[in-house]
């Protein structure tokens, strides 16, 4: 794993969320880093983030590609505005295709790039990839809320 600080340690250090939250104790931990045009992180799940023996669950899948997609989404939309900071955004949909099991035991590798976007929104295309096989495919949408919005200030 990466030694130096993720998008969501650099960007929200309280976070609780529980794919990438920082302070969530229970969560994934997914540590997000912008590399070259796309957003990249590497993950490796626990014997209680299988389906059965072997296999990750398809909720985790769901939640890494979700959370991944959703910090590409954020670092996009701040660099494209010429903020020093992301607007917090949240998943307006996704859609996830299970292409094959996912290995529990490999490394995963989640990568995910900006296909189409406006002043407060991004498409986003995400894969999640384990003994270099993609397994699952995620395109989702993501908006910058405003204030008013539960999520506003979140991180």
């Amino acid at each position: 794993m990466k030694e130096e600080k993720s998008l969501q340690e650099i960007y929200a250090p309280e976070g609780i969320c529980f794919g990438c939250g920082v302070k969530n104790d229970k969560g994934l931990h997914i540590r997000s880093f912008a590399d070259d045009g796309e957003v990249v992180a590497e993950w490796k799940a626990e014997p209680h983030h299988e389906a059965f023996p072997g296999v990750l669950n398809g909720g985790i899948i769901g939640a890494l590609l979700d959370c991944h997609s959703n910090w590409a989404a954020a670092y996009f939309l701040m660099k494209q505005s010429g903020k020093s900071e992301p607007d917090c955004t949240v998943t307006a949909d996704f859609h996830v295709k299970l292409l094959r099991p996912t290995p529990s035991k490999s490394l995963i590798k989640l990568k995910a790039h900006v296909v189409e976007s406006s002043e407060n929104r991004a498409i986003v295309e995400a894969e999640l990839i384990a003994d270099a096989k993609i397994c699952a495919a995620c395109r989702g949408t993501f908006v910058a809320v405003k204030e008013g919005h539960p999520a506003y200030h979140r991180w």
